[in-house]
């Protein structure tokens, strides 16, 4: 059965770091694209990072471009997504997600992607 779970959410200062991770069950996750998404309250989700399988390209939103980083770890079948620097409005919920189409690159697109893990909390505040 497929599964995306999510983790690593917390409370965390600004400034501060935290590594959320996005572990599978029932899909080999170097065959796909993995995006991590986020949304707070009150607002669109909207993409925050992906990762392609085909090429191991990664692809950031401008507003975390030099303080998240994606990567992965195709032995755990895990993505990670260290997160730097955090700032207040980084606070929502994380979200990541799969496309099944084998190795097509990632885009930061809802629509793109097939499945969806459940989200963990970030929450960023003094």
């Amino acid at each position: 059965q497929l599964q995306l779970v999510e983790s690593g959410g917390g409370l965390v200062q600004p400034g501060g770091s935290l590594r959320l991770s996005c572990a599978a069950s029932g899909l080999t996750l170097g065959y796909y694209a993995i995006g991590w998404f986020r949304q707070a309250p009150g607002k669109e989700r909207e993409g925050v990072s992906c990762i392609s399988s085909s090429d191991g390209s990664t692809y950031y939103a401008d507003s975390v471009k030099g303080r998240f980083t994606i990567s992965s770890d195709n032995a755990k079948n895990t993505v990670y997504l260290q997160m730097n620097s955090l700032k207040p409005e980084d606070t929502a919920v994380y979200y990541c997600a799969a496309d099944l189409a084998l190795f097509r690159l990632c885009v930061l697109s809802m629509h793109q992607y097939d499945y969806w893990g459940q989200g963990t909390q970030v929450t960023v505040s003094s």
